[in-house]
């Protein structure tokens, strides 16, 4: 068993000193920095101006859906270049899977283009 937990130590040991880097910068930020917080530092919004309304007023539908739009096609992405790497491997069962996993996608983009959820007005 101590076998086993020794081929952790190296682990342990980076996250000790990565602890410990992390600790002596954010430290080292309030030692060297110059702590002057004024109201537009600690406001809630940093942009330039005062905010318009109350912040939990309704967003529209159409952020939420080009955000799951974003993810859905970051996935695909993020799908396809460890099928590309392993083509050979994965023969042509592989391949029509991909292809049928491509169609449901390409289908699901064509019936959003065509419902208007990418136009912005």
């Amino acid at each position: 068993m101590d076998e086993l937990l020794i081929e952790y130590l190296p682990i342990l040991i980076f996250l000790g000193i990565a602890i410990a880097i992390a600790g002596i910068c954010i430290g080292a930020s309030y030692v060297v920095a110059t702590q002057r917080p004024d109201v537009e530092k600690t406001s809630a919004y940093e942009c330039g101006f005062d905010p318009f309304d109350d912040a939990r007023r309704q967003f529209d539908v159409r952020f939420y859906l080009v955000a799951i739009l974003f993810i859905i096609f970051d996935l695909e992405v993020a799908f396809l270049f460890p099928w590309a790497v392993s083509l050979g491997d994965v023969g042509v069962y592989g391949f029509w899977s991909m292809m049928v996993f491509l169609g449901v996608l390409t289908i699901g983009f064509i019936y959003e283009w065509r419902k208007g959820a990418l136009e912005w007005e």
